[in-house]
């Protein structure tokens, strides 16, 4: 948390001293890193939906296509509702959310946010 008030804070210039100093270990710091605090614009992974809005971890998103879960059995009917989604770190195509009781990874291209 220390990490993530201090990143905000960096452009202040004597925060960065102290980010210098801090040592975290590497699974702590992938932790921290994870809302991509402490990044500039151009670094940060952003996701967007098939009509061009930003996604955020929590969102509600809706299928805009008929989608064939591998490995499970069964199709996503267009119009269903995903609530709750979680952001794929490091690839901007793909979220997680649960569909028919089973967490799955969705295309962002075939998903619209819902308000």
């Amino acid at each position: 948390m220390a990490w993530r008030m201090l990143s905000r804070l960096s452009n202040e210039g004597w925060p960065q001293d102290l980010l210098d100093m801090l040592h975290l270990d590497e699974e702590k710091l992938a932790w921290a890193q994870a809302t991509g605090e402490g990044l500039s614009k151009e670094d940060r992974v952003i996701h967007k939906d098939s009509k061009g809005a930003e996604l955020t971890a929590g969102d509600s998103v809706t299928l805009v296509k008929d989608l064939n879960v591998k490995g499970a059995n069964f199709t996503a009917k267009r119009g269903t509702a995903v609530r709750g989604i979680s952001l794929v770190a490091d690839n901007p195509d793909h979220i997680e959310g649960k569909v028919n009781g089973q967490q799955i990874v969705l295309l962002t291209k075939f998903v619209k946010k819902t308000n």
